[in-house]
């Protein structure tokens, strides 16, 4: 018994001390609450004769709460305007400024670094300002142009594509003034001037100003065609060929010259065609001076300097140094004609073919002689016609020195001494040194007489023909005897008479 009121006694005197010791806080209390509100009192009065003190405060705290939380993207400062100004705290964090490790992190929680002691407190951000490409970027989050609807990852393109609305071009290259939208543009562009080609094919060696056209250029060697037509499956190595291809199935043409109204499909086409109106003709060949209205006509025209061939056939092995060449030629092996005369039928290898064989029919002769004003229908025929008054006859036979003003003429006199007639009739097997004396020829199997004259109606297989039969119904002697005078109306007619005064007789027994 003794001891359990021991027991008893020495519970009852803890918790009388306990009660003494709360009466001693309560006490306490009201004291450190008057030394509080004295202190706030001091505090306030200290303010009030230093009042820049508050404000430099006032910034310290700003920049805690910026060191430590995830910062807001424009697009969720928007959304808190929208709803009055009123944030909602995350129930995942610890306190409105601080993410605890395991807390979900904040969308822009990689683009956000801890301040250092050495940072600058005014920076929001951890990249520079020349680090654009991560300004405004939220993760699952695109900034979407007012104009036109297109979204952008980061806002930094966003800005440069606005330009393309405003028509602003803040970069100017400091040689020719040209403006452009982005740097990068700019100095792509300074190259031109500098002549700078700092990108250059492994495989053949080859310099090119920019990255994309090495890219498009090793295509070349390794045959890609990574551009698909979704109309006809045909394939492309540039994707700027797929687009003007896809405009021959859909006949779009969207460019239309201000001049004549001819309408195109490609706005280089458009550009190219303006200079027939201009005479423009900004490409000069840097070896002889010889201008050109298009960039691809001079690299075309330099070959003639370096003796490039690069187009080879398949077939035969001939080399050209165009590829619209390689690709005629390649008909002389598939005897394919796609180019058909609307008028009489007759089908061509060649679209220009065509063309000049149109104006036979239609009697248009657009091609003048500027020294007798003399007309032909090809600027072919014009050219060989003008050495007849120059008397230049610049290819030579190595073998009797007879010279021809055609290079083309040269190589067929040449056959008369090789005795070479590469040409076979396919009905007789008989050989012919010229293609046109083979289509002659064919003729007289077939029976086709394709010139008719205008007067009388009669026909002939051979045009020349025609021509000498005109003249009966014109009365015209061209042939004139250089003893006599007398005229004639062929050339046959002519050399038989000249014999009469020359006394020679060319037949003998």
């Amino acid at each position: 018994m003794s001891k359990m009121y021991l027991d008893v006694f020495g519970q009852q005197q803890q918790r009388d001390k306990r009660s003494d010791g709360q009466k001693e806080d309560e006490l306490e209390r009201p004291s450190i609450k008057e030394e509080e509100e004295e202190a706030t009192q001091i505090q306030a009065s200290e303010m009030s004769k230093h009042p820049h003190i508050k404000e430099e405060e006032d910034d310290d705290i700003i920049t805690l709460q910026f060191t430590g939380a995830p910062l807001k993207s424009e697009d969720d400062e928007d959304q808190s305007e929208a709803s009055g100004g009123v944030e909602h705290p995350s129930s995942n964090s610890s306190s409105p400024h601080e993410t605890t490790e395991g807390d979900g992190q904040s969308p822009t929680d990689g683009l956000i670094a801890p301040l250092s002691d050495s940072d600058d407190t005014t920076s929001y951000s951890p990249h520079t300002d020349d680090d654009e490409e991560y300004e405004g970027h939220v993760d699952n989050q695109h900034w979407k142009c007012s104009q036109c609807g297109k979204t952008f990852v980061y806002k930094c393109l966003l800005k440069k594509h606005l330009m393309t609305h405003t028509g602003e071009k803040p970069f100017a290259c400091s040689v020719c003034g040209q403006r452009f939208t982005q740097e990068g543009h700019l100095r792509r562009h300074t190259r031109i001037h500098t002549g700078e080609k700092p990108f250059v094919c492994s495989i053949c060696g080859q310099t090119f100003a920019q990255r994309n056209s090495l890219t498009t250029h090793m295509r070349t060697h390794t045959g890609e065609k990574p551009f698909v037509c979704s109309f006809c499956g045909q394939r492309f190595a540039q994707r700027n060929h797929l687009t003007a291809h896809t405009k021959t199935h859909t006949g779009e043409k969207p460019f239309v010259c201000s001049v004549c109204g001819q309408r195109f499909s490609e706005k280089g086409s458009l550009t190219s065609h303006t200079r027939t109106h201009t005479g423009d003709k900004p490409f000069s060949c840097s070896v002889c001076g010889k201008r050109f209205s298009q960039k691809g006509h001079l690299g075309i025209h330099r070959r003639t300097h370096t003796g490039e061939e690069p187009f080879s056939c398949s077939v035969c092995g001939k080399r050209f140094s165009q590829k619209g060449h390689l690709g005629i030629h390649k008909r002389t092996h598939t005897g394919e004609k796609p180019f058909a005369c609307s008028v009489c039928g007759q089908r061509f290898s060649v679209k220009g073919h065509l063309k000049a064989h149109t104006r036979i029919h239609t009697g248009e002769k657009p091609f003048a002689c500027s020294v007798c004003n003399q007309r032909f229908t090809t600027k072919g025929y014009l050219k060989i016609h003008t050495r007849t008054h120059t008397s230049g006859k610049a290819f030579a036979c190595s073998v009797c020195g007879q010279t021809f003003i055609v290079k083309g003429y040269l190589k067929i006199h040449m056959r008369i001494h090789t005795g070479e007639k590469p040409f076979a009739c396919s009905a007789c097997a008989k050989r012919f040194a010229t293609k046109e004396h083979l289509k002659s020829h064919t003729r007289t199997h077939t029976g086709e007489k394709p010139f008719a004259c205008t007067v009388c109606g009669q026909a002939f297989s051979l045009k020349g023909n025609l021509r000498s039969h005109s003249q009966t119904h014109t009365g015209e002697k061209p042939f004139a005897c250089s003893v006599c005078g007398q005229r004639f109306s062929r050339k046959g007619n002519l050399k038989i008479h000249t014999r009469t005064h020359s006394g020679g007789k060319a037949f003998a027994c």
